[in-house]
């Protein structure tokens, strides 16, 4: 009896020092990788997108293999494994409908890496107005950094079925619409004239013509009129970034800037105006004109 007992306490031994050795060759590949992702990143500017899905499955294989190699060490146990490997079809099926949702969330994962509709750091828009960058792609969601540091959550077979505006998919450049409206009463050769100059001053401007508008004398910055409104004439530039954080910041500092050089020109941004009827009752237009 007391040999069995020692036999088996070895075996637990086994066991457990299978599972810590599991858990550290986890953690220091995690931390390995994720070094290798960020240095290569940095250096090759390559796209970590495939990395970082592969670290989290290399990760997950390690820790079945791990496990499983753990329970086959005890004797007690290793029956029952064998019991699971010979049932080990219909063991897979009964699995697979119960974790449906969990197995399409790892393949819409895969696809997403596959056909890349986005990458790690992307700036993504979605239809319900959530947007920030991509941060991480696991097997089971992406992650998403907002603009206020915060952390969304989205399933990989929900953000599959998504529609979202990728502002670096493909070329990063991105044309920013700046609208400012004037009154009536206002010079709009002037106020366009500012906006050019002001967009023109900005850091952050590039030239976003082709050879050939170039060759064909359009202009770096171009503004025109595009709507005639109740009380407002509304102006449009068209200024180029580099990418869209350089296209927001160029956007909220222009709108300062020819607020001020239209304050001390003259150019008018308008409000509503009403005009207001009073009417006096009948009775008194009666009694008034007796």
């Amino acid at each position: 009896m007391l040999e069995r007992f020692e036999i088996n306490l070895e075996a637990l031994a086994t066991s457990l020092g299978i599972v810590a050795g599991t858990i550290l060759v986890a953690f220091v590949f995690n931390r390995l990788f994720r070094r290798f992702i960020r240095r290569n990143s940095l250096l090759i500017r390559n796209d970590p997108t495939n990395y970082v899905f592969l670290r989290h499955a290399i990760t997950a294989i390690i820790y079945i293999l791990g496990f499983s190699w753990a329970v086959y060490s005890l004797p007690s146990l290793r029956a029952v494994a064998n019991s699971l490997l010979a049932g080990a079809g219909i063991l897979a099926v009964a699995v697979g409908f119960a974790s449906q949702h969990a197995l399409s969330n790892i393949i819409s994962g895969v696809f997403i890496v596959i056909f890349k509709p986005f990458s790690v750091n992307d700036r993504l828009r979605f239809q319900d107005g959530l947007q920030g960058a991509v941060e991480d792609i696991t097997l089971r969601h992406v992650v998403i950094r907002d603009f206020e540091n915060r952390r969304i959550l989205i399933p990989n077979s929900v953000i599959s079925n998504e529609v979202i505006i990728n502002a670096d998919f493909g070329e990063d450049t991105i044309c920013k619409f700046l609208e400012i409206d004037i009154s009536y009463d206002s010079d709009i050769d002037r106020a366009k004239a500012i906006m050019v100059e002001e967009a023109l001053a900005h850091p952050l401007k590039i030239d976003g013509r082709s050879p050939e508008q170039i060759e064909a004398g359009r202009p770096e910055i171009v503004v025109r009129v595009i709507a005639l409104g109740e009380y407002y004439v509304r102006l449009r530039a068209y200024i180029w970034a580099q990418n869209n954080a350089d296209a927001f910041e160029l956007g909220c500092d222009l709108l300062e800037s020819i607020k001020k050089r239209f304050d001390r020109e003259g150019i008018e941004i308008p409000f509503p105006y009403r005009t207001i009827v009073h009417k006096e009752p009948r009775e008194e237009l009666q009694q008034q004109e007796h």
